[in-house]
């Protein structure tokens, strides 16, 4: 099993789709489509500490037994996913939003993917943290890239290792061409501010 694949088996999709009002199916289908776009987010953070989010404090904050005998709902801060949400993508969140919204045809709204991101941030980042602390193959707890490296890691697991044409490519495969061609331009521009 992929770290990718490890990261999706910790989100309690029942749960999450009766949060949302939708069926498992719909709902694992938004959250395959979110969770590596947030990954991508994070990524696009960990690359440029000057921008919005501090990654690294976001991940140590996220409580650490999140994770431990599966996620419960009850016990995830959505409030705090949405600042993380909105400090991750800024101003491009709507675009974001609207571009997760043409998933899986009709029954993926922009109103479902806007509340579901929010519950995603804190299991993705609780994840990450404990991959940090060495709950899992090592990849953060080398010294170098750190977050940065285990979101890469993931990343890749997203595409089956996949070492082809980067982010834009990546989110095409989770999301479809055309949406991963809007979000991987989105990541990319906020990769490129200061």
């Amino acid at each position: 099993m992929t770290s990718f694949d490890d990261l999706l088996s910790n989100v309690p999709v029942a749960q999450i789709a009766e949060r949302l009002g939708v069926d498992e199916a719909t709902a694992k289908t938004a959250i395959d489509a979110a969770v590596p776009v947030l990954l991508g987010g994070f990524q696009t953070q960990a690359g440029n500490p000057e921008v919005g989010l501090n990654l690294e404090h976001e991940v140590a904050g996220q409580p650490h037994g999140l994770l431990d005998g599966g996620v419960d709902m009850s016990q995830v801060d959505i409030a705090n996913g949405s600042q993380i949400v909105d400090q991750t993508f800024g101003a491009e969140k709507n675009t974001v939003i609207s571009a997760l919204g043409n998933v899986g045809g009709n029954s993926i709204s922009q109103d479902l993917m806007s509340k579901l991101l929010p519950m995603l941030a804190p299991i993705v980042l609780a994840y990450l943290g404990k991959k940090a602390l060495g709950g899992g193959d090592g990849a953060a707890g080398r010294s170098g890239g750190g977050i940065g490296d285990l979101l890469g890691s993931l990343l890749s697991g997203a595409t089956g290792g996949n070492s082809g044409g980067g982010l834009g490519d990546i989110l095409g495969k989770a999301v479809g061409q055309n949406a991963g061609s809007v979000l991987g331009n989105v990541l990319g521009g906020l990769l490129g501010k200061k």
